[in-house]
């Protein structure tokens, strides 16, 4: 049997609410859904005497209150302020806990668009690959941030390049990573562009494609030394499922 997680059954008869997306809250467990969903973008705004307040009057929690006045009257961090609230709610287990105090302590002292990107790489990386496209979209889409250099934007592109190939939209991905390379002029952007690209067009286009540049057919060389290998190495009889895990370790390491 599981370890049960304890709840909390109080309701606040007046919501608190999180004033950046006009989101009200009318329980502990919704608070702390709040932060952990939303680690990427927490600052400053959620530190503050109404939310100490509002947990104390609405909910009952005097210590918590109590606890948080304290970290507010010592000009204590954000995250140790959001970790105060998670560990009083008892809702996460220690493995979480973990984690949560891991991405705080990595965000520290970011800038929000950093941020941002962040939490899209995070996604992109547990898998979530549609969700990791629309943060990486969202950061695109709105006005350019100053604060940060050209090849971070850069960088953005190779991520929806990264996240497009995994749902075999090899066009889309190939177009991402070309951009990313005109952008950061990093060479190890070429060899996920052209196999994406390998895999969308035909073999005269991309032989086309590989003589525009000496490095295209240094690179693609490089790759079929790389395919010829694992090949080589395969045993004549190989199950089926293994031949499967082979195909997906090599998108991944191309993508």
């Amino acid at each position: 049997m599981g370890n049960l997680i304890l709840c909390h059954d109080r309701h606040a008869v007046h919501p608190y609410e999180i004033t950046r997306i006009h989101c009200r809250i009318f329980t502990i467990e919704e608070l702390c859904y709040y932060l952990c969903n939303n680690l990427y973008l927490i600052d400053y705004t959620i530190m503050n005497q109404q939310l100490c307040n509002w947990l104390e009057e609405e909910l009952g929690m005097e210590r918590l209150a109590s606890d948080l006045k304290d970290v507010l009257r010592l000009h204590g961090s954000v995250e140790k302020f959001v970790l105060t609230i998670l560990k009083a709610s008892r809702i996460y287990r220690e493995p979480e806990m973990i984690r949560i105090q891991n991405v705080l302590e990595h965000l520290k002292n970011q800038k929000d668009i950093e941020r941002q990107k962040y939490k899209g790489d995070n996604l992109l990386e547990s898998g979530e690959v549609e969700e990791a496209i629309l943060v990486y979209q969202a950061i695109l889409n709105q006005e350019k941030d100053e604060t940060v250099d050209d090849k971070f934007y850069g960088r953005i592109y190779a991520g929806l390049g990264a996240a497009y190939g995994r749902l075999f939209l090899y066009q889309e991905s190939a177009r991402m990573y070309d951009r990313a390379y005109q952008i950061c002029q990093d060479k190890a952007l070429i060899k996920p562009y052209l196999y994406a690209s390998y895999k969308y067009m035909s073999l005269e286009e991309y032989h086309i494609l590989i003589t525009k540049q000496d490095e295209y057919m240094e690179i693609n060389a490089q790759m079929r030394r790389e395919i010829d290998e694992i090949r080589k190495n395969m045993p004549e009889e190989t199950d089926p499922e293994l031949i499967e895990k082979w195909k997906r370790q090599h998108r991944r390491n191309h993508s």
